[in-house]
């Protein structure tokens, strides 16, 4: 589907907020705490690489957003450059793949309430359903409505995030940071990988660049304060749960509430417990925006049921498609419960998309952005990085592969029906020339048995 013309109603404060809270998300309920268990001090460098791989990444997705604002998003890219198969498939890692992070979500969020409201872990699963409901509501209302709700639920979340780095930075200690390398540089590889799920989600405003009011200027501003406070809150954030909690920031499944705890009794797990009900709504209502209008683009370029396609304008509510959207988390949610709560898995397929979609991405950047520009030269480093990201996700490629088979699939059965349909027409064809044959046939056996008479006529009116 290409981009109609016209444009939507974000500007830069709303646009820096989704992007803000696609990208500063659940990794900041568990991820310092897993980092420092695999590379304990030295999980300060696998932030700070991660920061600057981003930079070509995000960057990419800017020029790309700017350029080309389409709902598409990144498979309307692909399809520019590598053709209809590729960005089908590209489509469904984001749709059904990437969808695969809403019962990391939800449960997250479910674990914190839990925790910090001291309610009965029984209450777990009514939670899990129930944190799905808000961001939906108000994504039905539309992405203006859901930009404005994001700046408020970003605001809070940076403020949290600000007060406690600020609390907890007096509290940290010099010994905490020896021995800088317990893990080896190994660890710091494994940190590295665990903080790309960090910092996904630079795709997302690929999706919702057509209901920006100036794509080519809010776009890449947008871009860059994300990247700039999304950088700054995780390291410092790493800095800080090191440095206070030592060798016991790896403990626990909710290592913020143990750094909030240390640096603010009482008041602090409180924040904490903000942040999580925050990070889960304000993640969950950025990525709807995106996966509504992918759906419904997907729906118009015929690679989903037509039925799901309105909304996929600029400045329509993707209303179907988000009804889809929910089915499809409500599904991977009741998996995740009957699989005992486990996310691994979920994660796994979440990531494992996300890697497909950049490295396709990417590639179909390198190809479609202007050469030698400032976009084209951060497209051919973040190709390599994201094929580099692709060797090493190996088997967790599998669910990824499966929706790749998937959308083969439609393309060979949409190649076989325009076959059987040119077979008809063909049929058809032949039916009608010997239709017209029988016809010819019978009109010379009446012209030869009244030869005479037809004669006898044109000479008459000839002499007449």
């Amino acid at each position: 589907m290409t981009h109609n013309g016209t444009h939507g109603g974000l500007g830069v404060v709303q646009g820096t907020a989704l992007y803000i809270a696609s990208v500063l998300g659940t990794g900041l309920l568990v991820l310092p705490g897993l980092a420092a268990d695999v590379a304990g001090p030295a999980s300060i460098v696998s932030v700070l690489a991660v920061i600057v791989l981003a930079v070509p990444l995000a960057g990419t997705f800017a020029a790309l957003a700017a350029r080309y604002p389409d709902p598409g998003g990144v498979a309307s890219y692909v399809r520019r450059a590598l053709g209809r198969t590729a960005a089908r498939a590209t489509g469904y890692w984001f749709y059904f793949g990437v969808a695969a992070g809403f019962p990391v979500l939800a449960f997250l969020g479910a674990e914190y309430l839990t925790a910090i409201l001291h309610i009965d872990r029984v209450a777990v699963p009514i939670l899990v359903f129930a944190i799905l409901i808000p961001p939906f509501a108000v994504n039905m209302l539309g992405v203006r409505v859901a930009g404005w709700v994001q700046f408020v639920l970003t605001g809070l979340l940076v403020g949290i995030v600000v007060f406690v780095v600020a609390t907890a930075l007096p509290a940290v200690a010099a010994s905490s940071f020896t021995p800088f390398l317990p893990h080896g540089w190994a660890g710091v590889g494994t940190a590295i990988s665990l903080f790309v799920w960090a910092f996904a989600g630079w795709e997302v405003g690929t999706h919702i660049s057509g209901e920006f009011r100036d794509p080519r200027r809010s776009i890449p501003i947008a871009t860059a304060i994300a990247l700039v406070v999304t950088g700054l809150a995780y390291l410092l954030l790493q800095v800080v749960t090191v440095g206070v909690l030592g060798e016991e920031a790896g403990a626990g499944a909710v290592p913020l509430l143990a750094l909030a705890e240390a640096v603010a009794p009482g008041f602090g797990p409180t924040a904490i417990g903000a942040v999580a009900a925050i990070v889960v709504l304000g993640v969950m209502n950025a990525y709807l925006a995106a996966f509504g209008k992918l759906g419904a683009s997907l729906a118009s370029s015929g690679d989903l049921p037509r039925a799901l396609a309105p909304g996929a304008e600029s400045g329509g509510v993707p209303r179907r498609a988000l009804l889809l959207t929910f089915a499809i988390a409500m599904v991977y949610c009741a998996i995740a419960l009957a699989a005992g709560g486990d996310l691994q898995t979920f994660i796994l397929i979440h990531t494992s998309n996300m890697v497909s979609i950049y490295a396709a991405g990417m590639i179909a950047a390198a190809l479609i952005l202007p050469r030698f520009t400032a976009g084209w030269f951060m497209a051919v480093v973040a190709a390599v990085l994201s094929i580099g990201l692709l060797l090493l996700a190996g088997a967790n490629l599998l669910p990824a592969a499966v929706l790749a088979l998937a959308a083969i699939l439609v393309t060979v059965v949409k190649r076989l029906r325009r076959a059987s349909r040119r077979v008809d027409a063909l049929g058809d064809q032949t039916n009608g020339a010997d239709l017209a044959a029988d016809s010819g046939a019978l009109v010379e056996v009446k012209t030869t048995a009244v030869p005479a008479e037809r004669g006898s006529a044109l000479g008459s009116s000839a002499k007449s």
